[in-house]
């Protein structure tokens, strides 16, 4: 294993681990914009409401993007057995 494959490898992950993230951190920044226009508003200085519409949120991002989100997990471990794999029989 040379250094560009370890690069590759490093970038390989990293990438698939923001393509994870993506979708939860951009609902949860959605939100949690909304709620602050909300209270600002409003006037309202709870910080339950900042909370709970995250987290149903999140709940509803992960029920919707669980089976694309294990679909690119299970691409990127088959890969990653591939390339051990290879690296094994070399």
């Amino acid at each position: 294993m040379d250094s560009s494959f370890a690069l590759y490898l490093g970038r390989h992950t990293l990438e698939t681990a923001l393509l994870l993230a993506a979708p939860i951190l951009i609902v949860c920044l959605v939100v949690g914009i909304v709620v602050t226009l909300f209270q600002a508003v409003t006037s309202i200085r709870d910080m339950t409401l900042t909370t709970v519409p995250k987290l149903l949120a999140l709940g509803v991002v992960m029920l919707v993007f669980s089976s694309w989100m294990l679909q690119v997990t299970l691409r990127f471990t088959t890969e990653i057995f591939a390339y051990i794999q290879n690296i094994g029989g070399s």
